[in-house]
């Protein structure tokens, strides 16, 4: 559970960590590095872990979807990841989950794109903060604490989530956002340190 929890966070505060290296400072190294990281993090989740699995997949095919994967260190680390579940497999994910959650990444992706959602605060909030997957990891989550409680709550073709998913997907986002926040702070300090080069 520790370590679960430690992963997930990891992998979020790399993850934005390597795509601020690259979009906003260009430094295609830093950001291989950072995506390196984050990879062998979601790596060993979805390799090991059903509702990770479904997660990180559904984020990545999100993202293909949106057409996002759009630089080097994004397209090595994607060859990285599907490395990593062609050698040591996924483990059984359901179909119905993995497609909700893709709509529920693409959705997230081109919503905080649209010009035109720009202006309406909420709705811009909303995308930004990729809320739509959020809400489906919580639905997931809690199905299956219903299954807990009540075993003979089913709905046909739908794997639920383990309750504590969303806690864990809560961390992988709050670190996400921790490492956007702080990125400038983080990145000049680096830079005075080992004298970080794009």
């Amino acid at each position: 559970m520790i370590i679960e929890a430690a992963l997930y966070a990891l992998s979020g505060f790399f993850m934005k960590f390597s795509d601020d290296a690259m979009d906003m400072e260009n430094n295609t190294i830093l950001g291989i590095i950072a995506g390196l990281i984050c990879v062998a993090a979601i790596g060993y989740l979805a390799v090991n872990f059903n509702d990770a699995a479904t997660i990180f997949l559904a984020i990545l095919l999100g993202t293909l979807l949106a057409g996002k994967v759009d630089n080097l260190g994004h397209m090595v680390t994607l060859a990285i990841f599907a490395g990593i579940l062609f050698i040591f497999g996924l483990p059984k994910i359901g179909l119905a989950a993995l497609i909700i959650c893709t709509v529920a990444a693409w959705l997230d992706e081109i919503g905080n794109d649209r010009e035109s959602l720009k202006g309406v605060k909420i709705v811009e909030t909303f995308f930004q903060y990729r809320c739509v997957l959020k809400i489906a990891v919580l639905v997931l989550a809690v199905g299956g604490g219903l299954q807990i409680i009540y075993p003979q709550f089913q709905i046909q073709g739908i794997d639920f989530f383990q309750p504590v998913t969303f806690i864990y997907f809560m961390l992988f986002d709050l670190a996400y956002e921790m490492a956007g926040l702080n990125f400038n702070r983080i990145y000049d300090g680096l830079k005075g340190l080992y004298r970080v080069r794009g």
